[in-house]
């Protein structure tokens, strides 16, 4: 099974399309589980920093929906999260934004384009979007002169983005487990209802 999970490159039979209602329908359900998982998390101290909730379903939305659902599911929760609930704190909202779209986009268009399995997908978006946080980081510096991060102003980019990566590995191996098990048996129940 775990090969399957890991090297099955068949993606979910899912087309969205711009000019389909059921694509925003999509999308916003995506944004709304986005937004309301860690609202629900944020009640338990550091639960949302340490699980990332809110990019569980841009992964998913990405993955199953292509590179232009996640594109839009990535760029729009951060900003609905924080309208909603004032989370994640305006200091860190763009770096965060960059960072949930770089998931969004590079997921979906590893998926989509190159049609890599649901595993590697998300090992190189988790890659790619710790180097967009990375880069917003470094550029919010150059502009405000300050570092955004639990470590303080004196942190610097890269301590920023490391304890940000050594706070949240609990959350990336729960993505790495159970997203490629969900594809994989939902493609299992798509593949035995084709059959019936």
């Amino acid at each position: 099974m775990l090969r399957r999970i890991t090297f099955d490159a068949r993606p979910i039979p899912l087309s969205l399309k711009l000019n389909d209602v059921r694509t925003y329908l999509f999308i916003t359900a995506f944004v709304v589980l986005s937004v309301l998982t860690p609202w629900a998390l944020h009640l338990y101290p550091l639960a949302g920093p340490t699980f990332l909730p809110m990019h569980l379903f841009i992964f998913v939305a990405a993955l199953a929906g292509g590179w232009q659902a996640g594109l839009v599911v990535g760029l729009l929760t951060p900003f609905a999260s924080f309208a909603v609930s004032g989370m994640p704190p305006a200091t860190i909202l763009p770096q965060l934004a960059v960072e949930v779209t770089a998931y969004g986009l590079i997921a979906g268009v590893l998926r989509q384009k190159y049609n890599l399995n649901v595993f590697l997908s998300l090992l190189g978006a988790m890659a790619g979007g710790r180097i967009a946080l990375l880069v917003a980081v470094f550029a919010i510096q150059a502009i405000t002169g300050h570092v955004y991060s639990p470590l303080g102003p004196t942190a610097t980019p890269l301590a920023a983005v490391w304890n940000t990566i050594a706070q949240s590995w609990p959350g990336m191996l729960v993505q790495l487990a159970v997203i490629p098990a969900a594809f994989w048996a939902i493609g299992r129940l798509l593949a035995g209802r084709r059959a019936d």
